[in-house]
C-alpha cells in the first residue's frame, strides 16, 4: 500500500463553517463528548472530500480509520445537515423580487446515478430516454447572471422537466411571474402557464416562423442561456454531482447540500 499527501482546494473558513454546523447538530441530538469516531473538523473534511473530489466512501473510511458503515453514516449526516440550510423557494422568490431582478431562469438537469432495480415497477423510472442514462431529474432556479439560488426535490430520470416543475416549482413561481418577475425557460416548458416565457415551437411540417416570432425566440434563448452556467457551477465545483453512487432518492438532498456549500463558499 502506498501513502501520499493530498490537498483539498477549499478554504479553511468553509471547513470551519461546516464543522460548526456539525457541532450544532451534535448538540441538538444530545451527543456526548468523545463518543464519536471523528471530531467535527475531521467529519467536515471527510464531507468536503466527498463533495469536492467525489472520493469513494471506502477511501474515506480507510483514510480516517473508521468502518465503512460509519463513513456512510457520517456522509449522510453531513448531507442532511447541509441540505437543512437550503433556502425555501418562497424565500428565494421574495429575495429576488426585493433585488429587482428583471426575470428568473429555470431549467432541469440530470444527475447521473448507478442503475437501480425497481422491484415494484416494470418500467425503469430512473432511466432517462433523453439522456440515455440512469439519473435523477433536478430543477434549478437561477438569477439572470447565472447564479443558482434554488434546487428542487428529486424526481426519477424518466420524469419530464415540465412535470417536475409543476410539482415543485411552478405553483410558487406563478404569483410573482404574472406580477412582474417572469421566468425564462426552454421549449421543454411549453404550456407551463402564465408568466413562464418560452420560445415558440415551429410545428412539424408547418410554415417558417415570422420575423417577430423568430426575434422572440432569439430573445428568450439569449437571456435564458446563463442558467446553464448555474448548473455548471454546481456540477463542476462539486464533483459528487457528476455521478451519484448513493441511493438516487438522496440526489435531491445532495444537490441542495451542494447549493448550500456554494453559497457558503461565496460568503467566505
Amino acid at each position: 500500500m502506498i501513502s501520499y499527501s493530498a490537498t483539498l482546494d477549499v478554504s479553511r473558513d468553509l471547513a470551519t463553517a461546516l464543522a460548526r454546523l456539525l457541532w450544532a447538530n451534535r448538540r441538538r441530538l444530545g451527543t456526548r463528548r468523545h463518543t464519536r469516531a471523528l471530531t467535527c473538523w475531521s467529519q467536515a473534511v471527510l464531507i468536503l472530500r466527498f463533495f469536492r473530489d467525489a472520493t469513494r466512501i471506502a477511501a474515506l473510511a480507510r483514510d480516517t480509520d473508521i468502518s465503512l458503515a460509519t463513513a456512510y453514516r457520517y456522509v449522510h449526516e453531513g448531507i442532511d445537515v447541509l441540505a437543512d440550510q437550503a433556502p425555501d423557494l418562497h424565500e428565494v422568490i421574495a429575495a429576488a423580487s426585493e433585488d429587482d431582478h428583471e426575470h428568473l431562469l429555470l431549467d432541469g438537469t440530470l444527475i447521473a446515478t448507478d442503475r437501480v432495480h425497481d422491484a415494484d415497477r416494470s418500467v425503469d423510472r430512473w432511466y432517462s430516454g433523453k439522456h440515455r442514462h440512469h439519473g435523477a431529474n433536478i430543477q434549478v432556479l437561477s438569477t439572470p447572471n447565472g447564479w443558482p439560488i434554488w434546487t428542487s426535490p428529486v424526481e426519477p430520470g424518466s420524469t419530464h422537466d415540465l412535470t417536475s416543475a409543476r410539482r415543485h416549482a411552478l405553483p410558487a413561481l406563478y404569483p410573482t411571474a404574472v406580477r412582474g418577475l417572469p421566468v425564462l425557460a426552454d421549449k421543454g416548458y411549453t404550456s407551463a402557464g402564465a408568466g413562464i416565457r418560452v420560445p415558440v415551437r415551429r410545428r412539424r411540417g408547418g410554415a417558417e416562423l415570422d420575423p417577430a416570432t423568430t426575434g422572440w425566440n432569439s430573445y428568450i434563448n439569449t437571456y435564458r442561456a446563463p442558467v446553464e452556467r448555474a448548473i455548471a457551477v454546481l456540477k463542476i465545483r462539486w464533483r459528487a454531482l457528476k455521478h451519484v453512487t448513493l441511493d438516487p432518492h438522496r440526489v435531491g438532498a445532495i444537490t441542495a447540500a451542494a447549493l448550500v456549500l456554494t453559497r457558503m463558499e461565496k460568503a467566505y
